[in-house]
């Protein structure tokens, strides 16, 4: 891709100032010279049919409470099975303002123990303290740079009260997008032990490998889809985490009864935009993701050669999401989120991960603002 040529007639090269304004991801280093790369929002904006959808439902002027349309339903149902082949019941879906919360229903909906492994995604290693679960974690591996599962870590980190594996599909933060017979390992991991799987699928839109495809836990098996929480949500591929909207589909009756029953009185209903911009997300919005990810995969490329310079770093291949996962133990210093945010980028700190000495980058901004943090990582 050409810098500052649109793609598709999207252009991903436009910079938003987002300055002074309501950006979490931008307020954080308020009035500091510092590029923030840390938080998982795009700094593209979000699809035009997204946009257009939201104006018209402002334009109605009444914003009381709503329910899911039948539009809506017929959209996510439709997505799941042009783009997975899943074919998923209206019933199965529990709405939810944000995969978050999700994670700490399901944690709440098991008496028992949860497991997961790390590094990952810090509500992870949050929500079971959050729903008074005790966690127990193992460790991922590395062979060739290339991350995968330690089964018999998983084994060892099992106690006699472990009733539901945490798992993140595809991974945050280590890009990896699992392929199937790493899947159906951990399926069977799950059904010898008796583990309830609640699956976080928030990135399955971002696959970059263009060799591969997302494939939902929940296929591989009617056993393994009857134990099974999905959670889902068009944020952080159309990039619109602001407006609060996911949902879980959860096959089994009773599990989902379960489920439905801890969020009661605690999660919210998701709100009226939410509702409109997902509907628009997954009915009309799959050329904008088809040009999203070739300039995710751009950014991705333009990262991995400019890591590949600088001495101290290292970065494993990020074959989904839009953020690299960075080896900075070779620097030397005690505190490497720290180190880049005094030369000026701000990135996640792998300590909230539970892997100190890495940190997180995000790489989906315009190809301008990503360029000139990475000249700031090289002279650092």
């Amino acid at each position: 891709m050409t810098l500052g040529l649109p793609v598709n007639g999207f252009d991903f090269a436009r910079v938003i100032d987002r300055r002074g304004g309501d950006s979490l991801k931008w307020n954080k280093y308020a009035g500091r010279d510092v590029l923030p790369l840390w938080v998982a929002d795009m700094d593209f904006a979000a699809p035009p049919a997204i946009v257009a959808a939201i104006e018209k439902r402002v334009a109605q002027g009444c914003f009381g409470y709503a329910v899911p349309s039948p539009a809506l339903y017929d959209a996510v149902l439709g997505h799941l099975w042009s783009a997975y082949g899943w074919r998923v019941e209206a019933d199965w879906l529990v709405w939810l303002p944000g995969l978050v919360c999700g994670l700490n229903v399901a944690c709440r909906s098991i008496e028992g123990d949860v497991l997961t492994a790390t590094p990952v995604y810090p509500p992870f290693l949050s929500a079971p303290r959050l729903s008074g679960r005790r966690l127990a974690s193992a460790a991922l591996c590395q062979s060739d740079g290339r991350w995968g599962w330690d089964f018999a870590a998983l084994e060892a980190a099992l106690t006699p009260s472990s009733r539901l594996l945490l798992l993140c599909h595809p991974h945050n933060p280590v890009g990896r997008a699992w392929e199937r017979e790493e899947l159906e390992a951990i399926a069977a991991f799950c059904q010898r032990h008796g583990l309830l799987v609640c699956s976080d699928e928030i990135h399955c839109g971002l696959i970059l490998d263009e060799d591969r495809q997302h494939l939902p836990l929940a296929m591989l098996d009617a056993d393994l889809a009857d134990r099974s929480i999905t959670l889902m949500a068009p944020s952080k591929t159309y990039n619109i985490p602001g407006l609060g909207a996911a949902f879980a589909v959860i096959p089994d009756a009773a599990l989902r009864r379960r489920f439905v029953a801890a969020a009661r009185g605690i999660v919210p209903d998701v709100n009226v935009l939410g509702l409109a911009a997902t509907e628009a997300a997954y009915r009309d919005c799959e050329d904008w993701r088809s040009a999203l990810l070739q300039a995710l995969r751009s950014n991705r490329d333009r990262v991995e050669a400019a890591l590949a310079g600088m001495p101290g770093l290292a970065v494993s291949h990020t074959e989904a999401t839009y953020l690299a996962w960075i080896d900075a133990r070779g620097l030397g210093v005690a505190d490497p989120a720290a180190f880049f945010e005094a030369a000026g980028v701000g990135l996640s700190s792998g300590v909230d991960f539970g892997l100190p000495g890495w940190v997180r980058l995000n790489f989906g901004c315009p190809q301008t603002t990503l360029d000139a943090a990475l000249e700031r990582m090289r002279l650092a």
